[in-house]
């Protein structure tokens, strides 16, 4: 049996609101990551991911519950051995190269290289992050996407045992996501941890083998993103041509877009070819930000 990487158990945590009553930013959040796993957090802007992986990575101390990694207490500095961790917005040394940050990063991990071989080690993550040319240049000067990867550079460098990602596709463009995204998927599949949050819920999809959703402060279901999809697959099709087509909707420009069920996928199809269409794009819907939307809607209509 896999031993649980993260833990936490009706954690609580409280934040002052001037001469407002106290704000609760988690409720009794209980859930738990098993060695090898990829997790994902999802939910809204304030709804309590940052502060639960701030407690995690012992920047927060929680007012109630418990919380463990690998079975030690957040409280104590030896849970966060073997730890990679990246917040959502990274403050790097400015003044240190990328290549200095991960040299620190490996030095203070204890991991036994030196000389040529701890640079050739650095290097080679700065190279799968695109940033080997910029190795030897103050960070200072730093696009967020270029803070960014040297942040995700750093915490791979490591070798980590668990990794615990705030966001962490923010700031990137396309290809840095798709990057980041097969990084992560191949650091997965050897074995390792992943802890994450993210409004990119394609993403999350992608690399979750399960994902809590947690709104307003408490966490409402954990789940595999395998079981969303209930009975019939949702396709998104979209179109472009002039005639209209029952069932699709106007966009911009000539275009059409639609969600069916697979079932009903050649019929529509069928009307939009005889209206005089051409298929531009048929693919599944992402049946994650489906359901995310339509669980946060439920929950705040029945408060």
């Amino acid at each position: 049996m896999s031993e649980k990487a993260i833990e936490l158990d009706r954690v609580v945590k409280t934040f002052k609101q001037g001469f407002k009553p106290r704000f609760r930013a988690l409720d009794e959040v209980s859930f738990s990551v098993v060695e090898g796993e990829a997790f994902g957090f999802v939910g809204q802007n304030g709804a309590g991911k940052s502060t639960a992986i701030k407690i995690l990575t012992g920047a927060l101390r929680q007012d109630g519950g418990a919380a463990r990694l690998f079975g030690v207490d957040v409280a104590d500095f030896r849970s966060r051995r073997g730890l990679g961790y990246v917040p959502e917005n990274p403050w790097l040394y400015d003044y240190l190269t990328p290549l200095e940050i991960l040299r620190m990063g490996v030095v203070a991990q204890g991991i036994a290289l030196d000389g040529a071989e701890l640079d050739r080690h650095c290097m080679q993550w700065l190279e799968r992050f695109s940033i080997a040319a910029v190795a030897h240049k103050r960070t200072r000067s730093f696009s967020k996407g270029m803070v960014q990867r040297t942040a995700l550079a750093h915490a791979m460098a490591c070798r980590p045992r668990l990794l615990i990602l705030d966001e962490p596709l923010s700031g990137l463009d396309p290809l840095g996501r798709r990057d980041v995204v097969d990084i992560l998927v191949e650091y997965r599949q050897g074995g390792g941890t992943v802890f994450f949050s993210s409004h990119v819920l394609h993403d999350v999809e992608r690399l979750a083998d399960r994902f809590g959703l947690i709104h307003k402060g408490r966490l409402h279901t954990v789940q595999r993103p395998s079981d969303l999809g209930g009975g019939d697959e949702v396709l998104s099709v979209r179109t472009v041509g002039i005639a209209p087509v029952v069932g699709m909707q106007a966009d911009v420009a000539d275009r059409w877009s639609a969600q069916v069920p697979a079932s009903q996928l050649w019929p529509l199809l069928d009307a939009a070819r005889a209206a005089g269409h051409t298929v531009i794009e048929i693919k599944p819907a992402l049946s994650l930000e489906r359901a995310f939307l339509k669980f946060v809607s439920d929950l705040d209509r029945s408060n």
